[in-house]
């Protein structure tokens, strides 16, 4: 037996794909990634391009409007969610959830063909009830069902599928909702993937409850500061949360600078937006796939100090490149274009090698919170984590919105985040310490 776990040891991560145990979960997260993205872009191209216009609304009110409104849910319901995935039966509490997002998608589609633009935001708020509610079993049941020197490969792929996810569904809905008949194909498309998704959590297998005998509390502002009070208690897990979460803060303000940076700093078109979002997701995934091979199962932050301090060289190396750049003309270039000139190969180069520290630096964290975490709390314990990613991910977007309205330009926002990764990988240095 102990030649088997051995043997299992030195496979790549790749070997997951072909279990049970591993691969339902997978194509359920990555379809239901892939849902939320394409519906949220499609949502965002629509307010942008046509219904604000037609409306007589701020287009761009409403789209800030609709981020918060998507991560407000995750401050709302964490808590209960990390409860309910105690409590009970992960398995078929997955099945609820991908149901919930059948009907949250069928309204979806309803508020395409109508084009009511309220009723898509109110969407948008229950997708995001959905993913709060998702995040706490998603993560919680990977440990019930691979094994400890498995967990750093799934993790890897959790997070691989999650930005290919949000590259192809940012990509595929801005498409397709402009296009002839795009509010048609969208709305089946974003149905098809729910019953899709829906379909493949009838194959994850069980997890029993770690405990069912919990009394629920729901005094929601009572229960998530006590949830992060918890998580909080010990320094392993405090540390690998405040990780995970500048991570999140650190690639939101990525994805959400890329327009402005493409525009206003490179002089080059939407064509080049796509390559910047292209490169950066295939470098997580590429990065969060490394991380395995790197670590041979080992759950281990070692080379989580390496990540962010590599993340922190390229991230400075993007701002001197493009630090006092200006569009050269009153025309925007495209990517083919942009690709001819050498010196862009240089930004290209950076953006894909901070992603890919950024995927070394993220996936054993995730590790690390999932097996130093209690099995009867564990849910509990990532809900706590969904929460303060939350918090940053607010907190950079407002730091970022300020830096710009005071005159900063984006490369100077860049710059902050090279500073700020810096300090993280001196605390990221703790999680070397035994648990």
């Amino acid at each position: 037996m102990e030649a088997i776990r051995k043997s299992a040891m030195k496979k790549n991560q790749f070997h997951l794909l072909a279990t049970r145990r591993f691969l339902p979960l997978f194509a359920t997260q990555a379809l239901g990634a892939l849902n939320d993205n394409l519906f949220k872009n499609a949502l965002i191209v629509l307010i942008i391009f046509r219904i604000a216009e037609q409306a007589g609304l701020n287009g761009q009110v409403l789209v800030t409007a609709a981020a918060g409104i998507f991560i407000l849910p995750f401050f709302l319901f964490s808590a209960t969610a990390g409860q309910l995935a105690d409590k009970f039966e992960k398995s078929t509490m997955i099945r609820w959830i991908k149901t919930a997002e059948v009907v949250i998608m069928g309204l979806g589609a309803a508020s395409f063909w109508f084009a009511d633009v309220y009723l898509m935001i109110f969407v948008l708020f229950l997708m995001g009830v959905q993913s709060a509610f998702f995040g706490p079993v998603k993560y919680s049941i990977l440990p019930d069902h691979l094994s400890q020197d498995e967990l750093i490969g799934g993790n890897a792929f959790i997070e691989a599928g999650t930005f290919l996810s949000i590259l192809l569904g940012t990509i595929a809905g801005g498409l397709l909702i402009l296009g002839e008949n795009g509010d048609v194909i969208v709305s089946s498309a974003v149905i098809g993937l729910a019953l899709a998704g829906l379909a493949t959590s009838f194959a994850i297998p069980q997890a029993p409850a770690p405990d069912p005998d919990l009394k629920l509390n729901l005094n929601l502002a009572g229960e998530t500061w006590k949830i992060v009070r918890q998580a909080s208690g010990q320094r392993s897990i405090l540390l690998s949360i405040l990780g995970i979460s500048w991570f999140w803060l650190l690639g939101a303000t990525f994805l959400a600078q890329f327009p402005a940076f493409a525009k206003d700093v490179i002089g080059a078109d939407e064509t080049v937006v796509t390559l910047f979002l292209t490169l950066f997701s295939l470098g997580i995934a590429l990065g969060s796939l490394l991380c395995n091979r790197i670590l041979k199962g080992e759950i281990s932050a070692k080379y989580a100090p390496f990540g962010a301090v590599g993340m922190s060289i390229f991230i400075a190396d993007l701002y001197f490149i493009s630090d006092g750049r200006g569009a050269a003309s009153q025309s925007l270039i495209g990517a083919l274009v942009f690709l001819k000139d050498a010196d862009n190969w240089r930004i290209m180069f950076d953006l894909v090698a901070i992603a890919v520290c950024g995927g070394l630096f993220i996936v054993p964290l995730y590790a690390i919170l999932q097996s130093r975490s209690e099995v009867s709390h564990r849910s509990r314990v990532i809900a706590a984590n969904n929460i303060i990613n939350a918090l940053f991910m607010v907190t950079g977007a407002v730091a970022a919105t300020g830096m710009l309205a005071a005159g900063f330009s984006v490369p100077h926002v860049f710059l902050a985040l090279a500073v700020g990764n810096g300090v993280v990988a001196i605390f990221v240095c703790g999680l070397l310490s035994p648990p």
